[in-house]
């Protein structure tokens, strides 16, 4: 499979909502409660700096997508944030990689210095391992920063890399 990372457009939604909301069932790295619908996920996409849908090229087969936007404003808008989500069923084929790979290179072309996650659980072993990998820098543990499905709270590593 080859796969191709390209912003998104609307005649994707159904797709990219259907990934989205699966992370957000899920309970255990997003931060939203939220699913979004056919409506909001297009405002939500569109609002983005840009959004990457990462798909099959023979296909064209939505697989993954990510967000990048500011993680703040003013004197420090030049610190980018991204989220990022593929189909739990093709998990552990390196798709995370490509779209955080192209990330990167977005929020540059952006004019972004910093790329920075604000809350990655510290039970999110793969996400580490890549972060680490493309030389992210763990700031450290925030106890109990990320509430579960179930209730309980686990610890968040935020991290970041320089653009």
């Amino acid at each position: 499979m080859s796969i191709i990372v390209k912003p998104y457009a609307t005649e994707h939604i159904q797709s990219a909502i259907g990934i989205w909301n699966e992370v957000v069932r899920d309970g255990i790295s997003f931060p939203q409660e939220e699913e979004l619908t056919a409506k909001t996920g297009d405002e939500f996409f569109k609002s983005q700096s840009f959004t990457g849908l990462a798909a099959d090229s023979d296909s064209g087969e939505i697989l993954a997508l990510y967000i990048l936007h500011p993680n703040n404003v003013g004197r420090c808008g030049h610190i980018s944030n991204a989220s990022y989500a593929v189909r739990s069923d093709l998990r552990g084929n390196h798709i995370g990689e490509i779209i955080v790979k192209h990330c990167i290179k977005k929020a540059r072309e952006l004019g972004f210095k910093i790329l920075q996650f604000n809350s990655v659980v510290a039970e999110n072993i793969h996400a580490r391992h890549l972060y680490r990998r493309l030389g992210f820098i763990e700031l450290g543990t925030i106890p109990g920063g990320f509430r579960m499905n179930d209730g309980s709270f686990v610890d968040i590593v935020p991290q970041y890399i320089l653009l």
